[in-house]
């Protein structure tokens, strides 16, 4: 074989197998092995996972959000109520930028709005969610607004915010309400203290919304459901209600996550005691959902799980047992086959 032509070929396919490679950022808790935040690369091919990579040093960074350009990353830091933000060096390490107050205990999300300009952080222990404006260096600011949900009979559980457009979502598991606020005068304002009523206390934890916005899902960590909401001419209105577990499971249960598909077509929940993912399909028309599987996430205690920019694979982060467990989707059903899993120290964030 000639020479030249076989080093041509060698580095075609050196490129190919780079290019169809691309890192992914860790979030765990410091509290055992981990140190930090961790970063992995994964095959968009074959779904593998490969050479874990120590990114930066970070006190129990539970949840990590990308800015918009994936320049920066940001980390709240549960255990000491801050929020980290980081540089995105060439080689894929994270350089500490600054660190700010959380405004209250046990910070335990962190989302960036679409202009890439605000950042929303959630804390579960203080019941409040701040909001912070980011420099152009990718730092972020003190918080500009700061929302506190205590009463002085109940105790809030705020556990996410999501904007969308020039609204913000935000889910509180203690009080069982989902807030809506309306961007006004570059602030944020109450529009709505709880979008639908709540009957028990089903623990709102995490939600999706539709692209469109005209639907949300809702992930219940107490009632171990999903419920799913119609936007109104007047607000939002409750459309379904349905259990995430198993019909046969009868042990102890607590939601954690939930992903829409990439076309919209599915939604997926995770459940933290039965160590599953629920698998739904939706009525695109009217925007309600049937299970249609549940399926083992060969690991202990799923937390976040995430879904690869191509939209083929399912990553799920299992706290106790130390491993990312990765599934194939089919792309007709929804439904999930479990491909392959692999260590790494506490992992719960997983981010593309």
């Amino acid at each position: 074989m000639n020479f030249k032509l076989f080093f041509l070929c060698l580095m075609i396919s050196l490129y190919n197998s780079k290019a169809q490679t691309i890192p992914m950022y860790i979030g765990t808790y410091t509290d055992g092995n981990s140190e930090g935040i961790y970063r992995m690369q994964f095959n968009l091919k074959t779904g593998e996972l490969s050479s874990l990579q120590f990114a930066a040093a970070s006190e129990n960074p539970s949840f990590i959000a990308y800015s918009r350009n994936k320049r920066h990353l940001y980390a709240v830091n549960e255990s000491s109520g801050t929020v980290s933000s980081f540089k995105i060096q060439e080689n894929g390490l994270l350089k500490f930028l600054n660190k700010v107050s959380s405004n209250g205990d046990w910070p335990c999300h962190i989302s960036i709005n679409k202009l890439g300009n605000k950042a929303v952080v959630s804390n579960y222990g203080g019941g409040s969610v701040s909001i912070y404006n980011i420099s152009r260096d990718g730092k972020l600011n003190e918080a500009s607004q700061i929302f506190q949900y205590n009463t002085s009979d109940r105790k809030s559980h705020a556990h996410s915010a999501q904007f969308f457009n020039d609204a913000l979502f935000v889910s509180d598991l203690g009080m069982n309400a989902v807030y809506r606020y309306q961007l006004k005068n570059n602030d944020y304002e109450l529009y709505s203290s709880n979008i639908i009523p709540m009957s028990g206390n089903p623990g709102p934890r995490h939600f999706a919304l539709t692209k469109n916005g005209q639907f949300i899902y809702i992930i219940n960590e107490y009632g171990s459901s999903v419920t799913s909401v119609k936007k109104t001419e007047n607000g939002f209105e409750q459309i379904d209600y349905d259990a995430t577990l198993d019909e046969n499971y009868k042990g102890e249960n607590s939601c954690a996550d939930i992903h829409l598909s990439k076309n919209e077509h599915f939604l997926y929940a995770s459940n933290r005691g039965e160590n599953t993912i629920a698998v739904f399909k939706r009525n695109l028309h009217d925007g309600t959902i049937e299970k249609t599987q549940t399926i083992s996430v060969q690991g202990d205690w799923p937390r976040n799980f995430t879904i690869d920019p191509t939209g083929n694979f399912i990553l799920v982060a299992n706290q106790k047992s130390d491993t990312i467990s990765v599934f194939k989707i089919n792309p007709k059903t929804g439904m999930l086959s479990f491909l392959n899993s692999v260590m790494a120290p506490t992992p719960v964030c997983l981010l593309f």
